[in-house]
This record gives structure tokens, C-alpha cells and sequence, in this order.
């Protein structure tokens, strides 16, 4: 019974050992999912303020200024040129049916790089020009 006891030690650590990896790797796969859909959470938000913003005020850069406040928690800041408004203002006339979109392209950089440097995330906010 002793030598049959011997012949099986260690061959728990080497069955962790095998095991680690991927466990790690499923971890920090949780992890950067779960970042990733925080700061898609931010985006969406800041695009829909910015769109209403525009929409009821007609001022693309107060729009784009509530967006980059919408999204202050987002390291790197978002910049002008992440933020796109179409169109560039709201029509005034009576009667039209026009729809304000902001979108931003956010380049999130990863949490721990074990997944690459960086991956390209959007918002996109919509609201009818007027309210």
C-alpha cells in the first residue's frame, strides 16, 4: 500500500500545474469583457446626452462637450475628433423629421495587455432634431 501512495505524489501539482493556464487565461478574459462592457455602457451614455444636446440646443461643440463630461471616466479622454454629428446642425423649419446621430469611436486600451494593446469600441446616440 506505502510504494502505490508514492507513486502518486505530486501528481496533483502537476494536474494544477496543467490547469493554471487556463484558468488564468479565463480570468483575465472575464476581466477585460468586463471593462470593455463598462466603457460600452459610458459610451452609449455619452452619445445619447450628446445627441440630445443637439438635438434641443442645435450647438455641435456644447455637444460635444457633454459628451466628453458624459465620459470623463474614461482614460484616455475622448477627443473632437472621436466624436462625429450628422447632421451638422438641426433643420429649423417646421415640419421635418430629422434625426440627430452621435457617434464615438473609442480606441479602449486593455487593462493588463495580455489581449493586445487595444480594442476599437463605439457609442451611437440618436434623437429626433426639436425633441
Amino acid at each position: 500500500m506505502r510504494r502505490y501512495l508514492r507513486d502518486e505524489r505530486g501528481a496533483s501539482a502537476v494536474e494544477f500545474g496543467m490547469i493554471l493556464p487556463v484558468l488564468l487565461v479565463l480570468v483575465l478574459g472575464i476581466v477585460e469583457f468586463g471593462h470593455a462592457f463598462q466603457v460600452q455602457g459610458t459610451l452609449s451614455a455619452a452619445a445619447r446626452e450628446g445627441a440630445r444636446r443637439m438635438a434641443l440646443q442645435n450647438d455641435a461643440a456644447e455637444a460635444r462637450d457633454v459628451v466628453r463630461e458624459a465620459a470623463g471616466s474614461l482614460s484616455p479622454a475622448i477627443t473632437d475628433e472621436q466624436i462625429s454629428i450628422d447632421p451638422a446642425s438641426c433643420p429649423v423649419a417646421a415640419g421635418t423629421d430629422t434625426d440627430v446621430v452621435v457617434t464615438i469611436e473609442y480606441p479602449m486600451p486593455f487593462l493588463t495587455g495580455f489581449f493586445g494593446a487595444s480594442v476599437d469600441i463605439s457609442g451611437r446616440g440618436v434623437m429626433r432634431c426639436q425633441g
